[in-house]
C-alpha cells in the first residue's frame, strides 16, 4: 500500500510537471483535451519518449491570438537529434537536415528565392505560425510510435481554437489534411506531403510559400518572412 501510494503522488507530480508546459492562454481553452492529455502522460510515465517534456508543447508559444498561418505535420522526429517540438523544425546548427524539411526548402527556394542553412524554424513561429504535429511524442526510432495514444483528440482541439482566427492552412498529405474541415477553403493549401515518399507527387511546384504571403496581403496582413537563422 505505501508502494502504491507513493507510485501515485509521482504520477500526479509528472502530470503536474506536464500540464505545467502547456502556456496559459492554450491551457484556459483546452477544456475538452485535459482529460486526454493527463492519460497521455499517465501512459509516458517510465517511458522514453521524444522530444522531452519541456518541448513537448513547444508549438503553443504563438499565443492562439497570434496564429496567422498554421503548418500541420504528422509526428516528432524519431531521431532525438532532430525531435524539438515544432513540426518539421530542427535546433539550430543540426546536418545534415531531415529529408522532408530538404524537400521544404528546396520548394521555399523554388518559390519565393529564399535559400536557408538553418533547420530552425523557430523566426516562422514568432510571426505567428503555429507548426504543430497531429502526435506530440513518439519512441525513439519510431515513426508514429505513439499515433493512437491520444494526441489526435489534443491536437484537434489546438487546431479547432487556432481556426478561429481564419489563419491560412498548409495541409501537406493525408494526416494534414483530416484537419481541413476546420479551415475556409480559400484559405487552405492543400498538397502532398514534403516526405521523399511523395514529394514528387504534387508537393514541389505546389508554391504554398507564395500563396500564403498573397493570401495573408489579401486581408491586409504583413507577409511571413521565411529566411530562417
Amino acid at each position: 500500500m505505501v508502494f502504491q501510494s507513493q507510485l501515485h503522488t509521482m504520477q500526479a507530480v509528472i502530470l503536474l510537471e506536464l500540464s505545467k508546459e502547456i502556456p496559459e492562454a492554450w491551457l484556459s481553452q483546452l477544456t475538452r483535451s485535459r482529460t486526454t492529455i493527463d492519460r497521455i502522460s499517465e501512459n509516458l510515465l517510465g517511458s522514453t519518449y521524444i522530444p522531452k517534456r519541456g518541448d513537448v508543447f513547444r508549438a503553443l508559444e504563438v499565443d492562439p491570438d497570434r496564429v496567422r498561418v498554421v503548418i500541420v505535420g504528422q509526428d516528432p522526429y524519431p531521431n532525438r537529434e532532430h525531435a524539438m517540438g515544432l513540426a518539421f523544425s530542427v535546433r539550430s546548427g543540426v546536418h545534415p537536415l531531415p529529408a522532408s524539411l530538404r524537400n521544404i526548402f528546396t520548394e521555399l527556394y523554388e518559390d519565393v528565392g529564399v535559400r536557408n542553412m538553418s533547420g530552425d524554424l523557430s523566426s516562422w513561429v514568432d510571426q505567428g505560425v503555429l507548426l504543430l504535429n497531429r502526435v506530440l511524442t513518439t519512441t525513439p526510432e519510431n515513426s508514429l510510435g505513439h499515433a493512437g495514444l491520444g494526441w489526435e483528440k489534443v491536437s484537434e482541439e489546438i487546431i479547432e481554437i487556432a481556426s478561429r482566427r481564419k489563419p491560412v492552412a498548409i495541409l501537406w498529405g493525408k494526416k494534414a489534411q483530416e484537419l481541413s474541415k476546420y479551415f475556409e477553403p480559400d484559405r487552405t493549401i492543400i498538397s502532398a506531403h514534403p516526405s521523399p515518399l511523395s514529394a514528387y507527387r504534387g508537393f514541389f511546384g505546389s508554391k504554398p510559400f507564395s500563396r500564403t504571403n498573397e493570401l495573408l496581403a489579401s486581408v491586409g496582413t504583413s507577409p511571413i518572412n521565411w529566411q530562417t537563422y
